[in-house]
């Protein structure tokens, strides 16, 4: 009997299709490498914790999960219109911010489609391109590594269908000024289908963001721009990643046509009264937002004494120059020490790491440790 052999049936896309690949699970580790205690500031979680009301939101509803949630999320969507002052409408949810991206790339991009993006940016972006057979256009970065908007507007073409702004950026943690975005909205070109191309600006960061005087309210550009779609998340700031809850804004047209493809029920009842609960609970941002700064204050400062380079962040989480090392030598050095960071081979970014934001043990120990990997 012949072998089944499912690379036959694949599509050709998926054959050289390579999986996203995030960073492993402390436990997991901790059995790999025989350590007792592991501290992980990898992949930009909050570690604070989420909000108390919302945990006790989750153990509220634990006894109703023979239910199916709520196949549409109206609850929450409500939540988030009342939030924002925004219509249900004009508001769409997902299972992550991942999810969010991958829809709209069903629904929006074909095979001769050219999506923009910036050098360095979410490596979702060309992955989500790459499976719907379109063609990524990236864009390279301004000194400091920062979006230039202005190359980004100039490289869209007739075939441009969107243009990707991650802003503040994963994984460099700069970010565009409200000038900058209002002048890359006003010289956006037309294409081939008389409209200028969507623009996904994903702002997973934009609450830690916020104290910038210049970081750019997207939702005031709303109302003039219906092609802008904005994606943002309970998984940072608001500390939910497990739970996975994205949610994104955009105009009355566009949030249709996403509907029609999201999948029912893809958000689960923990997430949907969770995430309720949590933008109830107003002091969840303030508190994170402190906690940020001032540990931000404490790292850099006991860096710089180091002589240890690093990129200042509008997020929660930073980038730090580890030449003559390279990334990947100081993350397989930083393990054996029990600190999980993150290497940024997959952004091309062979001399760096990227830290997040811990609690002020978690930070003196990566201090600790990374002066003695970096034999500073």
């Amino acid at each position: 009997m012949e072998k089944f052999n499912a690379e036959k049936l694949a599509r050709g896309v998926s054959r050289t299709f390579q999986p996203y690949v995030a960073g492993k699970p402390i436990e997991t580790l901790k059995r790999e490498l025989g350590l007792k205690n592991i501290i992980k500031i990898a992949s930009n979680e909050n570690p604070l914790g989420p909000s108390k009301k919302a945990v006790k939101a989750m153990k509220d509803v634990a006894d109703k999960v023979y239910f199916y949630p709520d196949f549409n999320s109206t609850d929450l969507k409500m939540a988030l219109a009342k939030h924002y002052k925004l219509t249900i409408n004009n508001v769409f949810v997902g299972c992550g911010s991942d999810e969010l991206i991958e829809i709209i790339s069903r629904v929006y991009f074909n095979h001769d489609d050219e999506i923009v993006m910036s050098k360095h940016s979410f490596t979702r972006y060309q992955m989500a391109v790459k499976l719907m057979e379109a063609k990524s256009v990236v864009v390279e970065m301004k000194e400091g590594f920062v979006h230039d908007l202005k190359a980004m507007a100039k490289a869209c073409s007739k075939n441009t269908k969107a243009v990707f702004i991650t802003n503040p950026n994963n994984p460099t943690g700069t970010y565009n000024t409200k000038k900058e975005f209002e002048e890359f909205l006003k010289i956006l070109p037309t294409n081939k289908y008389g409209v200028k191309p969507l623009v996904i600006s994903d702002e997973a960061y934009c609450e830690y963001a916020s104290y910038k005087k210049d970081y750019p309210n997207t939702l005031n550009y709303l109302a003039k721009n219906p092609n802008l779609i904005i994606l943002r998340t309970f998984s940072k700031i608001y500390a939910m990643a497990g739970a996975r809850v994205g949610y994104g804004l955009s105009s009355l047209s566009v949030v249709d046509y996403i509907e029609r493809v999201r999948p029912p029920f893809n958000l689960n009842k923990f997430a949907q009264v969770g995430a309720i609960a949590s933008l109830q609970d107003k002091s969840q941002v303030s508190r994170s937002l402190a906690h940020v700064r001032k540990e931000f204050k404490f790292i850099f400062s006991n860096l710089k004494k180091l002589g240890i380079k690093y990129i200042d962040s509008a997020g929660n989480f930073f980038l730090m120059y580890v030449a003559p090392l390279k990334g990947k030598e100081v993350f397989e050095a930083m393990l054996k020490e029990g600190v999980i960071i993150r290497a940024m081979d997959e952004y091309e970014l062979y001399d760096y790491v990227r830290v997040t934001v811990g609690t002020r043990k978690e930070n003196e120990l990566f201090l600790k440790k990374i002066k003695k990997v970096l034999k500073k």
